[in-house]
């Protein structure tokens, strides 16, 4: 990747997979915008046991994610499972250590969306992506949800919201991502990316 090519951060935390899935169908919706490429991003887990250590890099998938990885980026796909109706602890743990980034305006006027799975259809997908959204307020970012001119909002039975892409992997989270779920994602991931980039020119020609 060039240093000089903007990118979109594609951050995200997934326990069996599926958050990961959407992430690289985000991902691949990014760089189908020409000019613009996709940074996938993942976060370790956390303990209850303060000793415990993760190794700096993970056994396989994205890396970990540092504060430069965010501070550069043009823009931000942030994705989690529900927990609760809330991101799961490790992206929050990672997003509460970003106020440096906040004291610095580092990503203000910078586009931002979200994305999620949950185990049932009514299991929180909504206010998760609701609640992701405000640090992302705080941070001054632009939010960018899923417009209804992506008719497959209208047509999908399980995953997809106008607040962001979203999954229902099932109770034994085996549900694979489906065509209208995968389709909304890539969706996602090219308004982003032409987001980003009008962004961008803005904020470069303001320096």
């Amino acid at each position: 990747m060039s240093e000089m090519t903007p990118y979109v951060l594609v951050l995200y935390y997934s326990r069996s997979g599926a958050t990961a899935t959407m992430a690289q169908q985000i991902a691949a919706g990014v760089e189908s915008v020409p000019g613009i490429q996709a940074r996938l991003r993942t976060v370790a887990p956390v303990s209850t046991t303060c000793e415990a250590v993760d190794s700096e890099i993970p056994a396989e998938g994205a890396v970990y994610a540092d504060l430069d990885d965010l501070r550069n980026c043009s823009a931000l796909a942030l994705g989690s499972p529900t927990r609760f109706g809330n991101m799961a602890a490790p992206l929050k743990y990672f997003i509460d250590s970003t106020s440096s980034l906040w004291m610095n305006g580092a990503l203000i006027d910078k586009p931002a969306s979200a994305f999620t799975s949950t185990s049932s259809l009514h299991g929180g997908q909504e206010s998760t992506l609701l609640t992701m959204l405000v640090p992302l307020l705080h941070h001054g970012m632009v939010y960018a949800g899923v417009p209804y001119s992506e008719t497959t909002l209208l047509e999908t039975q399980t995953g997809g919201t106008p607040y962001g892409a979203s999954h229902l992997a099932g109770t034994r989270s085996d549900r694979s991502v489906d065509e209208h779920e995968r389709a909304l994602c890539i969706a996602q991931g090219k308004r982003l990316a032409r987001l980003a980039l009008a962004l961008h020119a803005m904020r470069q020609e303001a320096l």
